[in-house]
C-alpha cells in the first residue's frame, strides 16, 4: 500500500524513537536530521527513507495502539492496557451500539468507534465542551468521526437512549448514574466502570448490588514490559502499574 498525502505514518529513528506524523506540506525534524514529508508520498510502509543529512528513518504503518499513545489530551485518558480488556468485557464488535459517559479526550471513544465498525454507533456524553472538542479532533485523525454521536450535556437522572449493547462510565461519582445505565441497557448486557480509588469502587458496588445486576467483577490490570535483549532479558526499569480499577456487571430483569 502506497503512502498518500494526508496519511499518518509512524516514523522510527535509528535510535528507535517513535513519532506519529501526518504526511503533508512541511518538514519533520529530529535533533540529528529532518525529512521533507512530501518525499514520503508514494513510498511503501516498511521502507527506509533518508533525511537531508543522510540519517536513516523507518516509515511504518501506525496501529490503533500508536494513535492512542500519541493522542492529544487535556484529561487523564484510559490506557491501552485497560482498553483491551474493556472491549472484551463489554463485547464490543461490529454493529454494537455503546454508550459512554465521561468521554474526556476520547481515547476510549476512539477504540470503541474503531471496533463497532460502519454499522455500529458510539454515543459519547461529556459535559465539558473543551474536552469534547479535543476528542472530536482525535477521532478525525483516524476517520472515525461518523461513528460517534457527541452529546455535550451533564446527565443527572437518565440517558436519552434505551436498549444499548453496553454502557461505560468514567466519572468522578459514577454511582449516581448506575441506575440510569441499567435503564439504558438491553437485558443481559454489559456495564463497565473505571474509577481511580478503592473507596470509589466501594460506592459503586453498593449501588450495583442494590440493582438487578449480576456477574459482578472488580479488577486491576498491570503491564510490565521487558527489555528486548536476548542476552540480558530483564524487566524495564519503569512500568505502567495502577491506572484505575475496572468494575463490570451484567443487567438482569430482576434478582
Amino acid at each position: 500500500m502506497k503512502i498518500a498525502e494526508g496519511d499518518y505514518v509512524l516514523v522510527l529513528t535509528s535510535e528507535e524513537k517513535k513519532y506519529l506524523v501526518e504526511v503533508k506540506e512541511g518538514f519533520f525534524h529530529t535533533h540529528k536530521d529532518f525529512l521533507d514529508l512530501k518525499d514520503l508520498v508514494g513510498k511503501t510502509y516498511g521502507e527506509i527513507v533518508y533525511g537531508k543529512k543522510g540519517e536513516k528513518f523507518y516509515v511504518l504503518k501506525p496501529s490503533l495502539y500508536d494513535f492512542l499513545m500519541k493522542i492529544e489530551r487535556a484529561t487523564q485518558v484510559v490506557y491501552p492496557k485497560d482498553i483491551g480488556y474493556i472491549l472484551l468485557k463489554l463485547n464490543i464488535g461490529p454493529g454494537s451500539v455503546v454508550l459512554e459517559c465521561g468521554g474526556g479526550s476520547g481515547a476510549l471513544t476512539t477504540a470503541l468507534a474503531f471496533m463497532v465498525g460502519q454499522e455500529g454507533k458510539v454515543i459519547s456524553y461529556e459535559r465539558e465542551l473543551k474536552f469534547q472538542q479535543i476528542a472530536i479532533k482525535n477521532l478525525k485523525r483516524l476517520g472515525l468521526l461518523d461513528r460517534v454521536v457527541f452529546k455535550n450535556v451533564e446527565v443527572v437522572e437518565a440517558f436519552e437512549e434505551e436498549e444499548v449493547d453496553a454502557v461505560f462510565l468514567d466519572l468522578k461519582e459514577p454511582w449516581y448514574l448506575i441506575s440510569a445505565a441499567w435503564k439504558a441497557l438491553k437485558g443481559g448486557h454489559f456495564l463497565g466502570i473505571l474509577v481511580p480509588t478503592a473507596n470509589q469502587v466501594s460506592q459503586c458496588l453498593l449501588e450495583i448490588q442494590r440493582l438487578p445486576f449480576l456477574d459482578i467483577e472488580v479488577s486491576e490490570i498491570l503491564l510490565r514490559k521487558y527489555k528486548p535483549n536476548p542476552e540480558r532479558l530483564r524487566p524495564e526499569d519503569r512500568m505502567v502499574a495502577h491506572t484505575g480499577y475496572l468494575i463490570f456487571a451484567k443487567k438482569v430483569v430482576e434478582k
